[in-house]
């Protein structure tokens, strides 16, 4: 989509809402698309084009036909969108509903939903409706979704179009390609579950996201219709956890304390040949499981330091995982070429598109935040100096048809501060999008297993007004469910909530995974934050010498040391936190991600990214240590590769063969 396509939909849409008996199809061809030279067919096809478009954002055209002699003559329909059906309703919150608001659009970051939650903000800020508040000390939770694959769901999910893939099922272990009309997306278990009807199977079928083996691909040219009333956390509510197994595995003497912390000694067994002895230098430990995927994700990252023994099912998973990693590895090398700066970001059809929705929030916001310095507007979207004045151009040369000076939109920046004296009824925000609505609603109803939240009647309130605000598209939220937020250990977190509360120092005793050791610090805590229901205490650390994050579900032991905070340690930056710091002496590694992996750009926060053909992706992400890099490669199992250094890539490839090699000494034991 052209700039000169998005500035003739914005004025299409003005010449529609500015008009109160409607505009036939020829005057808006002559006046507004200035179109001489096109057949009346091609026209036509454009004009549909268009409103479907602005049905997009949020502009339902209505047709209005007169009545009598040749009224259904196409030449006499006339058009226009009516100036109060598609506006946000006017949304009045408290400084305590604003508060859980904020953490409800934070809880998605950069992910999938992310962006429409900005959105949404963006939107009742226009309207006036959100007012100064500060998030509470210690809950700043976010959800991590799972990858590429959640974003192609909930758009196909969104705009109802079947989806197929590749599927690993966990009851035969078979790998099939599935045809799903995708119902709806939700968390349970800790793991995330697309509910669906399954074509091929002609009945409804719940698939694990972990266990898609292949890209998702929409079917745009296909449609279907959900169930009446489906709700997505009803549906897994049902959902039986599955039972807990053991594994047995042989672990390098003396590695992985993590694992060894979960797991039972097993005495020797007598060498056969589906269970051999233990070789020398190996402890042979029962591990217990619930899902053969998940436990596998993590023993494949952990590469020659450990076997498995039985059950075939999760050997089979981690030499699934090791083969793939390695046979992305031995792939032909790509050009590795980034853009002068910044991120490359994900491909898309039709960029113009976020510049014209831009555009709609732009007005009202100005509306209401007259004389704003541009540099700060700018900011405010997230965009540059530079693409706020294209935008600005573009709205001033908008207005109705064949219109008078006065009859343009009147924005001046001359100053370098904005007013706006003409708005032409663009002063009100466009109701919410579907995206938008799941993304606060969805986000609200997560923060329900926060009890600091949920206590309290904010949290209640606020979801009664979106809901009403919504709409139509606030049902629709149904179809997707967060996971839970609430921490595994309160002990911990009210202890480091305390700490920031009061302005103690703590000390605690810390296991590290990539070090695989566990170490005793003493810390001035900075902030608490979630991913999910794994949280972090990101504090300054006197051991380290600066900023560190530490996972609660790893420090062993946490209590004040009697000594108070320094003054001078400050978070690293705003909200959303940064799993590390950057240092001067971090190595900057280039990876390629396949199409399925192409979100740990956003989860690594990479510095620079480029596009490939297919669909995949080349990052550069910095990382403090790189020792842990092999095992990051075997755990995403062909998602990801390094390209450089060369070295690192090397030891990448050596921590695969390794592994791959214990499993081919018992070849007659089944793996797949």
């Amino acid at each position: 989509m052209s700039a000169s396509r998005t500035e003739r939909l914005l004025n299409l849409l003005i010449a529609l809402l500015n008009t109160k008996y409607g505009l036939r199809r020829s005057e808006l061809r002559e006046k507004v698309y200035h179109d001489t030279t096109s057949s009346d067919v091609a026209f036509g096809r454009m004009f549909e084009r268009d409103k479907g478009e602005l049905r997009q954002f949020g502009f339902d055209v209505e047709a209005v036909t007169d009545t009598g002699w040749g009224s259904d003559d196409p030449a006499t329909t006339r058009y226009r969108i009516g100036k109060e059906s598609n506006r946000l309703p006017d949304v009045s919150l408290t400084p305590e509903e604003c508060t859980v608001l904020i953490l409800a659009a934070q809880l998605w970051e950069h992910a999938a939903l992310g962006s429409a939650a900005v959105d949404a903000v963006r939107k009742l800020q226009a309207a006036g409706g959100l007012v100064d508040a500060e998030l509470p000390t210690g809950v700043q939770p976010r959800i991590r979704p799972a990858g590429q694959a959640f974003e192609d769901l909930v758009a196909a999910i969104h705009a109802q179009h079947p989806v197929r893939f590749s599927y690993l099922a966990g009851s035969t272990g078979q790998e099939q390609e599935r045809l799903v009309e995708p119902w709806g997306l939700g968390s349970r278990f800790g793991q995330w579950y697309l509910v669906g009807h399954d074509r091929g199977r002609g009945d409804k079928r719940f698939f694990r996201l972990s266990r898609l083996t292949s890209a998702v691909t929409v079917l745009e040219k296909e449609s279907f219709t959900p169930p009446a009333g489906f709700n997505v956390r009803a549906e897994l509510a049902g959902l039986a956890e599955l039972p807990v197994q053991s594994a047995v595995v042989d672990v390098e003497h003396g590695r992985l304390l993590g694992l060894r912390k979960r797991a039972q000694p097993l005495p020797d067994a007598a060498p056969d040949a589906r269970t051999p002895g233990h070789s020398a230098g190996t402890d042979r430990l029962a591990v217990p499981f619930r899902d053969a995927e998940t436990l596998g994700e993590e023993l494949a990252s952990y590469g020659p330091r450990v076997t498995v023994i039985s059950p075939p099912e999760l050997a089979g998973a981690v030499h699934r995982r090791l083969t793939a990693a390695a046979e992305f590895a031995d792939r032909p090398l790509p050009d590795v070429a980034f853009p002068a700066a910044g991120r490359a970001g994900r491909t898309r059809k039709r960029t113009s598109e976020d510049q014209l929705k831009r555009m709609l929030q732009l007005v009202p916001f100005l509306v209401h935040n007259q004389g704003l310095h541009i540099s700060e507007v700018a900011a405010r979207f997230g965009i540059t100096r530079k693409a706020l004045e294209d935008d600005l151009r573009i709205l001033i040369c908008s207005g109705l048809p064949e219109g008078y000076p006065d009859d343009l939109l009147d924005i001046q920046w001359d100053d370098d501060h904005v007013f706006i004296t003409q708005a032409l009824d663009l002063t009100r925000p466009v109701r919410f999008t579907v995206d938008e609505a799941c993304a606060l609603l969805t986000g609200l109803e997560t923060l329900n297993s926060l009890p600091e939240v949920a206590e309290g009647g904010a949290l209640e309130s606020v979801t009664l007004k979106l809901m009403a605000a919504a709409g139509e598209e606030g049902v629709k939220a149904a179809a997707l469910s967060g996971p839970e937020v609430a921490p595994g250990n309160s002990a911990v977190l009210d202890t480091a909530r305390a700490a920031l509360e009061s302005g103690a120092q703590l000390h605690l005793r810390y296991f590290s995974a990539q070090r695989d050791a566990v170490s005793e610090r003493d810390v001035d805590p900075l902030r608490l934050y979630s991913l999910d229901n794994t949280w972090y205490l990101e504090a300054y650390c006197h051991s380290a010498q600066g900023l560190r994050n530490f996972r609660l579900d790893r420090i062993e032991a946490l209590e004040p040391n009697g000594r108070r905070a320094a003054a001078t340690a400050k978070p690293a930056d705003s909200f959303p936190v940064k799993l590390f710091t950057p240092n001067d002496d971090d190595t900057v590694v280039v990876v390629e991600l396949a199409p399925r992996g192409t979100g740990l750009a956003d989860d690594y926060y990479a510095e620079r990214t480029a596009a490939l053909p297919g669909g995949g992706m080349l990052a550069e992400i910095r990382f403090g240590s790189t020792d842990w890099l092999p095992m990051f490669v075997a755990q995403h199992g062909g998602m990801v590769r390094i390209l450089q250094p060369e070295a690192l890539a090397a030891a990448s490839r050596e921590w695969l063969a390794a592994a791959l090699t214990q499993y081919e000494a018992f070849p007659d034991r089944p793996i797949d």
